[in-house]
């Protein structure tokens, strides 16, 4: 048997600190031998959940089935690893010292006796990443990253199809070689993500209850709405997820919805603004209103100003995601084509374009409205990726790209870590890719004037809550 002992103090509670290091999925983030690692048992970390950790080895990697064989929060936790080549038994206790946490880890190594003449020789190389893991999980629970810089401008054609080749899942693993761990805790918080039923949207519901936040999920279809409900607190154990229902592209559905939750009084931790579909057809909805307009752009603007109270009232101050897209790249905001007015030409890419365009300039109105508020408000793009939205509403792309495009759960990162990362929250207004702020145009052309700006906003008031309405008109 070979045996490796560390010791680290964190500032963290020990209760914060063994969640999260018993949701053993988050070793990729620590351990620097660790590539892949997956839960392989439904709901919560427990006595007898298993997991799969892919760990590279020299001249390859090695799969890792672990099982927590003693649970004893917020104290002693033990894992079992099984390998091809060795079998392993990790022992970890987590004691308050003063204000600080002292974590002792042990790794008891077994090794067949054919590897026993060799183990002289492993002996220096494992030590030396047992020290790095340790190391490496007190840099991830001290949780003391720096915000991350913006990307450069982009300047000219080439440099712009190069940025848009980063949308792909090749730009996102190539962005994750960089990234800091995420060990917030999100127990106590509340989050409100609106269009949950898959995508996207249901990738973000789903991280965001496996790390213990209360969800609020809005969505329209009643029997959809059920499973993803049922399906979520089986795979996460997370029973604090109730479901509203709105048709997000009405009005009457936005200003209801809003009055329940202001009646219920639960303070927004985060309200992500996700919500979203891209039509093919010039249609409008029952209130007359140009869909695409309605549902991406006027339905986030109504619903967002009608729950800042809720927002105002965060502990720690609130969070808004609004979800946009890469197409917006492609236009410059204006009110002389923002509301499509004939079937003639119309397309359901640039109005989604057009609508995204000018959510990003919402944005950044909200970021310095309310910054003396203690919200912050981001927008992000998820890339190109492989949804049943995109497949049903752009077939032909779909299909030429299929290949490159990313997972729901790869392109709905950026959400959850601007909605977790505690350095996220040390910039607003900005739009994001990759846990990276992004450039707002790659092209002068889609640059809009200061009056493009004010015309938008004077279009939008008409649409904003009842209350909100006297105040910016007394504001304007």
């Amino acid at each position: 048997m070979t045996t490796l002992n560390e010791t680290i103090l964190v500032n963290r509670p020990p209760d914060e600190a063994f969640a999260y290091v018993s949701d053993f999925t988050t070793t990729t983030e620590w351990d620097s031998t660790a590539r892949e690692a997956k839960q392989l048992t439904p709901g919560r970390p427990g006595q007898g959940t298993e997991f799969l950790v892919n760990c590279a080895v020299p001249g390859g990697s090695l799969d890792l089935h672990y099982t927590i064989t003693r649970y004893e929060p917020p104290e002693h936790l033990v894992l079992r690893g099984v390998g091809r080549f060795f079998e392993v038994e990790d022992t970890i206790s987590f004691r308050r010292q003063g204000d600080l946490t002292k974590i002792d880890y042990r790794a008891d190594f077994n090794f067949p006796r054919y590897l026993a003449p060799l183990l002289g020789a492993f002996q220096p190389g494992l030590e030396r990443m047992g020290r790095a893991s340790v190391a490496g999980l007190q840099r991830a629970l001290e949780d003391n990253f720096s915000h991350p810089e913006d990307s450069e401008e982009c300047n000219g054609r080439i440099a712009a199809l190069a940025r848009l080749a980063g949308f792909t899942r090749f730009g996102y693993r190539r962005a994750r070689k960089s990234w800091h761990p995420m060990s917030a805790s999100m127990s106590g918080k509340h989050a409100l993500i609106t269009g949950t039923s898959s995508g996207i949207g249901l990738a973000t519901a789903r991280d965001l209850a496996r790390r213990g936040a209360a969800l609020t999920l809005v969505m329209r279809n009643a029997e959809r709405a059920q499973r993803v409900h049922e399906e979520l607190v089986a795979e996460t154990g997370n029973h604090n997820i109730q479901v509203q229902m709105a048709d997000l592209s009405l009005m009457a559905d936005v200003d209801a919805l809003s009055a329940r939750l202001l009646a219920d009084g639960r303070p927004v931790d985060i309200l992500v603004n996700n919500a979203g579909a891209l039509f093919n057809e010039l249609a409008h909805t029952d209130e007359g209103l140009e869909r695409s307009v309605a549902l991406l752009l006027l339905s986030p603007y109504r619903l967002t100003l009608s729950l800042k109270p809720l927002l105002e009232a965060a502990a720690e101050g609130a969070r808004v995601v609004n979800v946009v897209s890469g197409g917006m790249y492609t236009q410059k905001l204006s009110m002389d084509n923002l509301v499509a007015s004939s079937a003639d030409n119309f397309s359901g890419s640039v109005a989604y374009a057009r609508a995204k365009r000018a959510l990003m300039v919402v944005t950044r109105r909200w970021a310095s409205d309310w910054q003396r508020d203690g919200i912050v408000v981001n927008a992000m793009h998820p890339g190109w990726a492989d949804t049943p939205g995109v497949e049903s509403s752009l077939p032909l792309f779909h299909s030429l790209t299929r290949f490159v495009l990313r997972s729901p759960e790869e392109g709905a990162d950026t959400i959850v870590w601007l909605a977790v990362a505690t350095e996220a929250a040390a910039s607003s207004g900005k739009l994001y890719l990759d846990r990276k702020p992004q450039p707002l145009h790659l092209q002068p052309s889609t640059r809009e004037s200061t009056a493009d700006r004010e015309k938008l906003f004077h279009y939008l008031a008409d649409f904003a809550p009842a209350d909100t309405r006297k105040t910016l008109a007394e504001a304007g």
